[in-house]
């Protein structure tokens, strides 16, 4: 396995495997891996010749009250389970290697990051659209692949695609949860002992979500009000939103007649977190 830290050294390589006509995968990642990194990159690996993991903790998404000097890093770690998991090269850039003197070029998609965690987080989709089109572009990738937990990204990066013809194919990946429900996120790591006991009721929440709407329940205000009920259980829950919209387009659903995105964002202590489900 390859480590690069430059542009210039991932081009360089991704460019002669291109040359002998090997499909290359991307798994764009902050680092801290999880069992949710590792299955995109297993996903990759199976799917594609090689595999390029980067590891970027970028700070053009971050808000300025936010954890970007703090956010968890092991790269020694991260390596290893890349490593294992079947990746080709990591490209492990430092912000200067990204973000230049005098960088002034950002991609941003509206509309569809304007709800969600784009309406607390005004800058955040700016961000991540930038960087991932940057690397889109850096490493050439024929799939690239995102968890469905961050189904409002996967959702803004795939517009991305469409409407700036980049030539490769998007890849969404299931959730990936502890074996109590909590789904898997870097930022678990900042949950004290009592917080993240708590957090279990979100996972429970969506179950529960799913549940009333298999009896037949259609109403979103109601799935929602429920929703809030259940998670308002846990005296830790500060609730930031709970929304079912498109998956696709993002756009408020009234009633469940069609597949339906159901997410939620809440605070334990400090730590935010954010999971969601797709109802069938």
């Amino acid at each position: 396995m390859i480590i690069a830290a430059t542009i210039e050294e991932v081009r360089k390589i991704t460019k002669e495997w291109k040359k002998e006509g090997l499909a290359i995968g991307l798994a764009p990642t902050m680092g801290y891996l999880h069992k949710g990194h590792e299955s995109l990159i297993r996903r990759s690996a199976a799917d594609n010749d090689k595999t390029v993991v980067s590891i970027f903790v970028n700070p053009a998404q971050f808000g300025e009250d936010e954890d970007f000097e703090v956010y968890p890093r092991d790269f020694d770690r991260d390596s290893k389970i890349c490593r294992e998991a079947g990746a080709d090269l990591i490209f492990y850039p430092s912000v200067e290697e990204m973000y230049p003197t005098n960088f002034f070029a950002y991609t941003d998609v509206r509309t569809m990051t304007e709800g969600m965690d784009g309406g607390n987080r005004p800058e955040h989709f700016k961000g991540v659209c930038t960087v991932v089109s940057k690397l889109f572009h850096i490493v050439g990738p024929d799939k690239a692949y995102f968890g469905q937990k961050d189904a409002q990204q996967l959702a803004v990066i795939r517009k991305m695609v469409r409407d700036l013809n980049f030539d490769l194919e998007i890849i969404g990946c299931p959730n990936i949860r502890e074996e109590d429900g909590l789904a898997m996120s870097s930022r678990n790591a900042y949950l004290s002992h009592s917080e993240r006991q708590a957090a279990v009721i979100l996972s429970k929440a969506l179950c529960r979500a799913a549940a009333l709407a298999g009896k037949g329940e259609r109403n979103a205000t109601v799935i929602i009000q429920d929703l809030k009920e259940t998670i308002m259980t846990e005296t830790l829950a500060e609730i930031e939103y709970i929304q079912i919209v498109e998956p696709d387009r993002l756009r408020p659903v009234t009633l469940l007649e069609k597949p339906a995105l159901i997410a939620l964002a809440v605070k334990f202590g400090k730590t935010r977190l954010i999971d969601n489900m797709i109802w069938e």
